[in-house]
């Protein structure tokens, strides 16, 4: 395919009616052509000066003046005189009004090395099967996509989109270009508004090193999943905290690719769904439409109901002007707004639910919606949720609420080379050589046949599981085992563990435990169901811990103690062994 760049007369006619048209190849076809807007009014006059037409052409001397020169780049087509659509794919570098201002094409150049270019514009994205502006040319003289790049260097696309319709501007003529190729990085450039002549974007794109992965082995990814779609507030990522909202919850999920998923293939994962050309829907949309929240709205009278969440919200008198990604119920959503220039005022309407936009606050938007990767950790955009399971220290995450979420540092201790069914296990505070049996000291008497709650003088240490064992030092001396079911910390004195009803009316291991006895914590105090046992905490400071393993069974083997492991801010293993002791 070769294209032409500049007036061929054979491409075009004009008609009794001022008709101008272009009938020649296609984009796609043996050899389309391409004209710049002062070029195409050069042509126009030197028809008009003609003693006769001749062929289509029926433009001559005796016809109405049909085009006038504001700049080369701004061409006012006269008497009736207009092009269509398609005329309008086949110029560039410039604007066309026409019908006395009633209908506007204006000029588009993206400065940048955008290969593909996503144009949204009212609320859907722009010739979605026709973007004309992204048709290859295989011709060495071409730069990128659409022919006449090549005139100017650093320019990937120049193109005409109307704007005008009818007397009206289209979405105040706002017009949102994207750029979203798998593997490349995503971005997004806004036009507030067209005005006549060019109108920059600024596109440009480069390998997404943490996105390497072919669209074709993201597409069979099941293990991925938008758990949540819409209002969350009930994923608990940052225990310090209290409130934490999100539009989503991406998850990992059971299934088969990855086998071994990680953070990473989430943000691969995402971006596919996103990409140009995407069947996939997100929040009701396309996925090449979704952007994530670009608005906070607080609202008041509210009737008729509550709103839904992926489903379209009409603002004042524009239809169809947002999705709604969350709402909290009450007073507060997060919208994405599709035409962009709805006004942020007036009734909100979504069929028979209504309320008052109070206040709409605009957020910040990722080109890539989920945020940045780094390869092991995500940076996540405003309000979208992951799963805090999947979540690792050195992930971040902003909520609804603005809050920049921290997941715990989570570090596993795991005692290795056990004999299951044989080994108890041990693993409780040390201090010095030893176990620290006053690591916590009793704020009062246990004593009853069915002690429910033990409370202590000292704060409980933060970095324990939220359900495990305990042992208090009683009056007769023994270290009697306690299981807890909950713990209410304040980092003072009073903090209690919730314990199963235990007896302390009694003697030997049902003594009393009067008040300043000393208690731990056992980390893990059980016969070993593995070859491995191991607890997980949220790492708060470096904590010395004392290790013993015994086996007096029927393979005996003698006691193994470290007095020497020091748990510190990395999950870590430490291996048992075992010598016989027949």
């Amino acid at each position: 395919m070769a294209y032409t760049l500049g007036w061929v007369a054979a491409d075009w006619s004009i008609d009794n009616s001022s008709n101008i048209r272009y009938i020649g190849d296609a984009h796609g076809g043996t050899s389309p052509s391409y004209v710049t807007v002062i070029d195409f009014h050069r042509a126009l006059q030197d028809f008009a000066d003609d003693a006769a037409a001749a062929g289509d052409d029926l433009l001559d001397i005796s016809k109405l003046t049909p085009s006038d020169r504001s700049t080369d780049n701004i061409i006012t087509l006269l008497n009736s005189f207009n092009i269509d659509d398609t005329a309008a794919e086949h110029l560039y570098d410039g604007s066309i009004i026409q019908s006395s201002g009633a209908e506007i094409y204006d000029g588009v150049v993206n400065f940048g090395n955008a290969k593909y270019i996503i144009a949204h514009q009212n609320g859907a994205i722009l010739n979605d099967t026709t973007d004309f502006w992204n048709s290859y040319a295989a011709d060495a003289t071409a730069n990128y996509t659409f022919p006449p790049n090549n005139t100017q260097p650093g320019v990937s696309h120049n193109f005409l989109v109307k704007v005008r319709t009818g007397g009206a501007d289209i979405d105040g003529r706002q017009l949102l270009g994207l750029t979203r190729e798998i593997n490349n990085t995503y971005a997004e450039f806004q036009i507030q508004g067209t005005s006549r002549g060019n109108n920059v974007l600024a596109l440009s794109e480069s390998t997404d090193l943490n996105n390497a992965t072919s669209a074709a082995t993201i597409a069979t990814y099941d293990r991925v999943t938008n758990a949540v779609e819409g209002y969350d507030n009930a994923n608990d990522v940052d225990p310090t905290v209290a409130t934490e909202e999100y539009y989503s919850r991406w998850d990992i999920v059971p299934g088969t690719v990855p086998a071994s998923p990680t953070i990473n293939d989430v943000y691969e994962y995402t971006k596919w769904v996103q990409r140009r050309g995407t069947a996939e829907t997100l929040y009701g949309m396309p996925g090449d439409l979704f952007r994530g929240p670009t608005h906070e709205i607080a609202y008041t009278t509210l009737a008729g109901g509550t709103f839904a969440d992926s489903t379209l919200l009409d603002i004042g008198a524009i239809t169809g002007a947002a999705y709604i990604l969350a709402d909290n119920g009450t007073d507060t959503m997060w919208i994405q707004l599709i035409k962009l220039a709805a006004p942020l005022s007036g009734t909100l309407t979504q069929g028979a639910v209504t309320a008052t936009l109070s206040t709409a606050t605009a957020r910040p938007i990722s080109p890539a919606f989920l945020g940045q990767s780094t390869g092991s950790a995500i940076i996540g955009a405003y309000g979208v949720g992951i799963a805090s399971n999947d979540l690792q220290a050195a992930d971040t995450l902003t909520d609804l609420g603005n809050q920049l979420i921290k997941p715990p540092n989570n570090v596993t201790f795991t005692v290795s080379g056990l004999t299951s069914g044989e080994d108890r296990v041990l693993v409780a505070p040390r201090s010095g050589s030893t176990i620290n049996k006053a690591q916590l000291l009793l704020d009062s008497t246990l004593s009853g046949a069915a002690v429910t709650s033990v409370v202590f003088t000292t704060a409980i240490p933060t970095d324990i599981e939220a359900t495990g064992t305990l042992r208090v030092v009683n009056d007769s001396g023994y270290e009697v085992l306690l299981d807890y079911t909950g713990v209410t910390t304040t980092n003072i004195a009073n903090d209690t563990f919730t314990i199963s009803a235990y007896n302390f009316s009694g003697t030997q291991e049902n003594a009393s435990a009067t008040a300043g006895n000393g208690a731990y914590i056992t980390y893990i105090d059980r016969l070993a169901t593995g070859t491995t046992e191991s607890f997980t905490v949220v790492y708060a400071a470096n904590r010395d811990l004392f290790i013993r393993v015994r086996d007096g069974g029927g393979t005996p083997v003698k006691t193994a103690e470290n007095n020497a492991v020091t748990l510190g801010d990395t999950s870590q293993t430490v291996a048992v062994a075992p010598v016989s002791d027949e």
